[in-house]
C-alpha cells in the first residue's frame, strides 16, 4: 500500500468521465481490473461511476458494483458523480467516500446536463447535503461548478455568476466548490483570474480543477491552477471525457501527462509512473474501440529522470 507524502492530489475520473463519454460499454470485469491496476500505482481518489439512470447513460448501469468493488481497496476515496437526490441516496447505500454534484454556471448547459435549471440544482444540493448529514455524515459533499470558462450552448459566462454559484451551493451545504472546464474554453490568464476569486470568496472550501483538453491547454491549464494554489486536480487516463450534453467538449487532461509534468517539477503527487502506464492495459482491453491518448506514455521518459515521488519496495 503507498502510504507516500504528496504535495498534491491528482483524481482520476476516467472510470466516470472517461466511459460515460463513449460509446464502448466496459465490462464490469474490466473496470475492475482497471481500478485495481489504479490503485496498484498510488492513484488514491478515483470517480468510479455516476448513478444516474441506466436508459440514459448504460455505460454507468453498473454503478453499485463498481463502487463496492472499490471499496475494497485500501487507502482509496471513492467517489461518485451524483446529478440529484435519488442518485445520492443510490451512492451514500453503495457506500461512497465522496459524491460530486454538476452544478452549470451556464442556464442552458444545465437544462440539458440534468434538466434543471441553476437554482433548482443548488436547492438539490441543499437537499442532498441534508440527507448526507442525517444519513453518513463521513460522505464528503462537492459541488463542481461546471461551464465556468464557457459554453458552447450559451457562449461567455461571467466570473461573477461563476461566484456567486460556488458560494451558493457552499451556503447550500457542499464541503468544497471547484472549477470545471467542460467545454475546453480557458487560457491561462482566465484560470489563475477565477481561481483567485474563487479562492477570495469561499477559503479553504474552494476545490479541484476539472481541466479538459479541447484546445490544447490543458497542461498549460493546470500549471497555471497550480501557481494559484490549488493543489488537487482531476484527469482520466489516456484523456478520455467529455461530456455527452455539451456539444464539441472532448477529453479531459491526460493523468499520464499530468503525474509526469508535476513529478518532473519536483512536485510529489505520490503516483508511479511505470505502474501508471502499466494502468493503460486494462483500459485498452475493456475498450478496445476506442482511442488512448497521451505524450509521455508514447515517447517515454527522459533518460535520467528522476521523479519527485521515491518508491521503495515495500510500496509496491
Amino acid at each position: 500500500m503507498n502510504s507516500l507524502s504528496t504535495d498534491i492530489l491528482i483524481s482520476e475520473v476516467g472510470p466516470r468521465d472517461g466511459l460515460q463519454s463513449i460509446k464502448s460499454i466496459m465490462p464490469t470485469e474490466r473496470k475492475h481490473d482497471w481500478i485495481d491496476a489504479l490503485h496498484r500505482a498510488g492513484v488514491r481518489e478515483i470517480e468510479v461511476a455516476s448513478f444516474v439512470p441506466a436508459k440514459l447513460l448504460p455505460q454507468m448501469a453498473d454503478a453499485d458494483s463498481v463502487v463496492r468493488h472499490a471499496k475494497t481497496l485500501p487507502g482509496l476515496t471513492v467517489m461518485a458523480l451524483v446529478p440529484n437526490l435519488r442518485g445520492a441516496q443510490a451512492a451514500i447505500e453503495a457506500g461512497v467516500d465522496k459524491i460530486t454534484i454538476p452544478v452549470s454556471a451556464s442556464d442552458a448547459h444545465s437544462l440539458a446536463n440534468v434538466r434543471k435549471t441553476r437554482e433548482e440544482m443548488i436547492d438539490e444540493v441543499k437537499k442532498i447535503a441534508q440527507y448526507r448529514k442525517e444519513r453518513a455524515p463521513h460522505v464528503k459533499v462537492e459541488a463542481g461548478i461546471a461551464t465556468a470558462f464557457g459554453c458552447t450552448l450559451q457562449g461567455l459566462v461571467s466570473e461573477d455568476e461563476v461566484i456567486w454559484m460556488a458560494e451558493q451551493v457552499i451556503e447550500a451545504g457542499a464541503d468544497e466548490s471547484g472549477l470545471s472546464d467542460t467545454t475546453g474554453y480557458a487560457n491561462p490568464a482566465q484560470i489563475k483570474s477565477l481561481f483567485k476569486r474563487l479562492k477570495a470568496a469561499i477559503g479553504d472550501k474552494a476545490g479541484a480543477a476539472h481541466l479538459h483538453n479541447t484546445r490544447g491547454l490543458g497542461l498549460a491549464n493546470c500549471l497555471a491552477a497550480y501557481e494559484e494554489g490549488v493543489t488537487s486536480f482531476d484527469s482520466s487516463m489516456g484523456g478520455l471525457g467529455g461530456c455527452p450534453y455539451a456539444p464539441g467538449a472532448s477529453g479531459n487532461v491526460v493523468t499520464e501527462d499530468l503525474v509526469f509534468m508535476f513529478e518532473a517539477m519536483g512536485v510529489k503527487t505520490g503516483i508511479n509512473l511505470d505502474l501508471l502506464f502499466e494502468a493503460r492495459k486494462p483500459l485498452q482491453m475493456g475498450v478496445p474501440s476506442e482511442a488512448i491518448y497521451g505524450m509521455v506514455p508514447e515517447a517515454g521518459v527522459p533518460k535520467g529522470f528522476e521523479p519527485a515521488t521515491k518508491w521503495g519496495k515495500n510500496e509496491r
